[in-house]
């Protein structure tokens, strides 16, 4: 079994591509290109730089609300997008198919759930995996097959993120992760999280019981029990997500090009075209 498993965190690379690009990139028509163009060559340079046997991109679907928004309605609430990202967003997992690439996405998922999804089939299957991704949700992944690629703060460039790294950046086990959350809270997600409990107390709470349940067994935050349980469970990434085929994807031929050529990214075309 030749190169990683490579999944992609698709809406959090698109984010990143849309806010660093400049907003006068266009395609046909002048609708907005600028998410299109970065994230495809994104794409491209993660494909060239890590060989992979085969990449999926996972993406959320928000129209949707998924079990979390449900059980919890402040979860995630309050997040506004441009309209000229959500205009792209919704091309870009036709432009990741039409490149040769496999998208993952589904009504219920975010695009979080399928990168757990892609972590567990890969390892079951004997391979290594990487999980490019922002979300540092996804350090619950971590393991001796498994890496993050998260990029750095003020550059392109990818950290790469294993359970070492996991344990020096917050004093948790990877499977720690989703009872460090419950405790620590996440605003991004406007997840709550233990009263009083920061960063620090949330580790050293997991070092002294091992998890939540075996704290609130212990008769710790006895008031927020069922909260903080709940909150766990929307902090667990669901690698029961449904996903496509995982079969050897490689990126260009006619149909790549031609579909970015349609867009109007004449030179993603171009680039697309002269792939090997």
């Amino acid at each position: 079994m030749s190169g990683p498993l490579l999944v992609v965190d698709g809406d959090s690379f698109a984010h990143r591509a849309y806010h660093a690009l400049p907003k006068t990139i266009k395609r046909a028509e002048g609708r907005p290109a600028g998410a299109l163009v970065g994230f495809a060559n994104m794409l491209l340079r993660l494909w060239e730089s890590e060989s992979p046997r085969s990449v999926v991109v996972a993406w959320d679907t928000l129209e949707v609300p998924t079990y979390r928004h449900e059980a919890f309605p402040p979860y995630q609430s309050g997040r506004e997008f441009d309209a000229d990202l959500l205009e792209q967003l919704a091309l870009l997992p036709g432009l990741v198919t039409a490149i040769g690439f496999a998208a993952a996405k589904g009504a219920g998922y975010e695009a979080d759930d399928f990168l757990a999804a892609v972590a567990a089939e890969g390892e079951r299957r004997g391979g290594t995996v990487l999980v490019a991704t922002s979300d540092r949700d996804a350090y619950q992944l971590a393991s001796s097959q498994t890496t993050i690629l998260q990029p750095a703060r003020g550059g392109g460039e990818l950290v790469r993120i294993g359970p070492a790294e996991v344990q020096e950046r917050y004093g948790v086990e990877p499977a720690q992760v989703p009872d460090f959350i419950a405790l620590r809270g996440d605003p991004s997600d406007r997840l709550p999280g233990a009263r009083g409990v920061g960063p620090k107390r949330a580790a050293a709470v997991l070092r002294e019981h091992g998890s939540l349940e075996a704290a609130l067994a212990a008769g710790r935050f006895s008031t927020q029990a069922e909260e903080l349980r709940l909150m766990r469970r929307i902090a667990t990434l669901d690698a029961s997500a449904p996903l496509p085929s995982l079969q050897g994807h490689s990126p260009g031929g006619v149909g790549a090009s031609s579909f970015a050529r349609e867009l109007g990214l004449n030179a993603l075309a171009d680039r697309l075209a002269a792939l090997p």
